[in-house]
């Protein structure tokens, strides 16, 4: 038997091309990644036909320890369905780099069920991991210095609920004390990273049926509590539409295939 990486290297890819119309997406709509990865834009959801299709949901339990073989069971599953002649086309997570470098490993399946390129997919992808790292961590850089700016003005803010985020397993970070080192670097906190997953940023990235729908999530994201025990939210910061901005293509899920090159979709974050 083949390892995953000598099947997934012995696979000789389709372009995504045509990956694409084998899904019925129209190609000039495409922002290509190179020959074999695609963005594909939301305007091209029909939610006529959407409520047509049929869902299948693999769900997150599994016998490992790890929690291995979710996506090598949705791969298969989708792979199985078009075999017998069936539309089916697979929608998966995109891998956090967390788990890839950890006990883990990679995310793309395993075997003759795999979702390729795989190192691509594993690794930087299309960037939409570091799209929502740097939303998350733009919310937190400019709620530490309203803290700063509004220090002495008696409008301060208690219960600090933000935290910063990376794409990493890092755990000298988990717990952490920012503004060190003077009064021009802000004032000491407590802080600490969780990985980018994690991020509310993340869920709302996931649930967002548009840009609008992610602008109206986004706003009201509660980041702290005022003294008075009123809410503080990314719309009083005033930076919704900078944080919408770094999010605007980590929205659209990218276009793959499996070692069978039927059609995949890998988004930014759970669906």
């Amino acid at each position: 038997m083949k390892s995953d990486t000598e099947i997934a290297d012995s696979t000789v890819l389709e372009e995504i091309d045509t990956i694409a119309r084998k899904a019925g997406i129209p190609v000039e709509n495409l922002f290509h990644y190179g020959p074999y990865i695609a963005k594909v834009p939301l305007k091209l959801i029909d939610d006529h036909k959407a409520k047509k299709s049929h869902l299948i949901l693999v769900t997150a339990i599994t016998a490992t320890k790890a929690g291995v073989g979710k996506t090598t069971v949705s791969i298969g599953l989708g792979m199985g369905l078009n075999h017998i002649g069936k539309k089916a086309i697979i929608a998966l997570r995109e891998p956090s780099l967390g788990p890839c470098f950890g006990i883990k490993g990679g995310a793309t399946g395993g075997g003759y069920a795999q979702v390729l390129p795989p190192e691509r997919i594993n690794l930087h992808f299309t960037g939409d991991f570091h799209a929502i790292t740097s939303a998350h961590n733009l919310i937190a850089a400019q709620l530490d210095n309203y803290i700063f700016q509004n220090r002495a003005e008696g409008s301060g803010l208690k219960n600090i609920l933000w935290r910063r985020v990376m794409d990493m397993n890092d755990r000298s970070l988990r717990q952490i004390v920012t503004g060190l080192g003077g009064l021009n670097n802000g004032i000491p906190t407590e802080a600490g990273f969780d990985i980018t997953p994690a991020s509310e940023i993340m869920a709302i990235l996931c649930l967002s049926k548009d840009m609008e729908d992610m602008e109206q999530r986004i706003g009201r994201i509660v980041v702290a509590h005022r003294y008075n025990g009123e809410p503080f939210t990314v719309n009083d910061l005033g930076i919704t539409g900078p944080v919408l901005a770094l999010l605007r293509d980590a929205i659209e899920p990218n276009l793959v295939q499996t070692t069978e090159h039927n059609p995949v979709l890998v988004h930014g974050g759970p669906f």
